[in-house]
């Protein structure tokens, strides 16, 4: 029996032996193929050519917009109370506008006293002011970028003098960012430059509108 026993326990040893030497031998193809796949690529990427887009294209119009709408209507109802205060026809066109000296102006076909009457009221309303200072740096800006935006979209016209105006970092391409960008480019193109974009280097801001 001792004899049987050893000779069983040899041909077990010998059979796991074996074993784990061909385990390592068939491994060795699975793990070439996994490599292989590793090597190949797992997605197909496709890239297309063209230019980039410009970063005046990401500008939030709307919310531009929306920005100056507030102090627009606010100026736009105090000429309308001041209207119907003198009594003057609601219907009467109104231009203000800043003066040399500061001063708010108003031109409208109405006798000279009411509208000097008009004018001193606005100016002793702080309120009116400044809102209509806001508005008279923040409204053109806005009209420029929408008048280019708009023509880019339409014609696909690329305004050099827009592009200069935006930085590739969307979190300075706020309104007073760009205002303030804007009035420097006013002081530093010529006016041709301007003249071309639509705009006058000259031009104050003036709000017309009907009472």
């Amino acid at each position: 029996m001792s004899l049987l026993t050893s000779l069983a326990r040899m041909s077990a040893s010998l059979q796991q032996a074996a074993s784990q030497r061909t385990q390592p031998q068939a491994s060795a193809p699975a793990e070439a193929k996994g490599a292989e796949r590793d090597k190949s690529p797992q997605d197909d990427v496709t890239l297309t050519g063209g230019p980039l887009p410009r970063a005046s294209s990401k500008l939030a119009i709307a919310q531009y917009k929306t920005s100056i709408s507030e102090d627009s209507g606010f100026v736009k109802e105090t000429l309308r109370h001041k209207v119907a205060e003198y009594g003057i026809h609601p219907g009467t066109r109104i231009a203000v506008s800043r003066g040399d000296d500061g001063r708010l102006q108003l031109q409208a076909a109405i006798p000279a006293e009411k509208r000097q009457q008009i004018e001193q009221d606005l100016n002793n309303n702080r309120g009116f002011r400044e809102a209509f200072q806001r508005l008279s740096t923040q409204e053109p800006t806005v009209a420029f970028v929408d008048t280019a935006l708009k023509l880019n979209q339409a014609y696909g016209v690329n305004n050099p003098l827009l592009d200069s105006l935006v930085s590739e970092n969307q979190q300075f391409n706020g309104l007073n960012d760009l205002v303030h960008r804007y009035d420097k480019l006013r002081q530093t193109v010529s006016a041709q430059q301007l003249e071309a974009a639509g705009q006058r280097a000259d031009a104050g801001y003036s709000l017309n509108t009907r009472a």
